[in-house]
C-alpha cells in the first residue's frame, strides 16, 4: 500500500500547525510572565536579513493552505497578512485548519500525478508532479519556516522543548 498525497500533506499540516499554536500560546504566556512586550517577540528574527516570528508563521500557514489547496485542485485562500499579535497569529492558524480540513479526501487522489504551479510572475514554480512539488518544495519550506518560528522564541527564552515543537 502506497502512502497517498493527503496522508502525506493533510495530516503532516495539521499536527505541526497545532503544536506551533501551542508554542505561540507558551511564548505570549512568558511575555506575560515576565512583562516582555508581545511585540518583541513577534518582531524577534534570528538573523537581521530573516523574516521575525509573524513572518515565519504566515509563511508557515501560506504552504499548508497553498499546498493542500493545489493538491486538492481548489482555488488558494487569500489572506490579508495583516496579523500583528498573539490572539490574531491562533486565529490565522485557526483559519487555516479550517480550511485545510473542509477538504474532502479524495480530492486528493490524483494529486501525486497532476502538474501545479506556485506562485504566479517571474517568482511562478512549475512542478510536472505533485509529489514532487509536496516532498522537495513545500514539505522542506513548511518544516523551515515552522522550525525558524520555533527557534526565534527557544532563542528568546521562552521554555519550549523538543516536544513542544513536535506536539506531543
Amino acid at each position: 500500500m502506497s502512502l497517498s498525497m493527503y496522508t502525506a500533506s493533510v495530516p503532516v499540516f495539521q499536527k505541526m500547525l497545532r503544536a506551533l499554536g501551542a508554542v505561540l500560546e507558551k511564548a505570549e504566556a512568558h511575555a506575560q510572565q515576565h512583562k516582555i512586550e508581545p511585540g518583541a517577540l513577534l518582531q524577534a528574527r534570528l538573523y537581521p536579513d530573516m523574516f521575525p516570528l509573524v513572518g515565519q508563521v504566515l509563511i508557515a500557514t501560506d504552504f499548508a493552505k497553498g499546498a493542500s489547496a493545489r493538491l486538492a485542485g481548489q482555488e488558494v485562500p487569500r489572506y490579508e497578512d495583516n496579523e500583528q499579535s498573539f490572539a490574531e497569529l491562533q486565529q490565522r492558524i485557526t483559519k487555516t485548519l479550517g480550511f485545510i480540513d473542509s477538504l474532502p479526501r479524495e480530492a486528493f487522489d490524483a494529486a501525486g500525478e497532476r502538474a501545479i504551479t506556485h506562485g504566479a510572475g517571474e517568482r511562478a514554480r512549475h512542478f510536472d508532479r505533485g509529489d514532487d512539488y509536496l516532498t522537495g518544495f513545500v514539505l522542506p519550506n513548511f518544516f523551515f519556516h515552522v522550525t525558524t518560528a520555533y527557534a526565534i522564541l527557544r532563542h528568546n527564552g521562552v521554555p519550549i522543548g523538543k516536544r513542544d515543537y513536535l506536539g506531543l
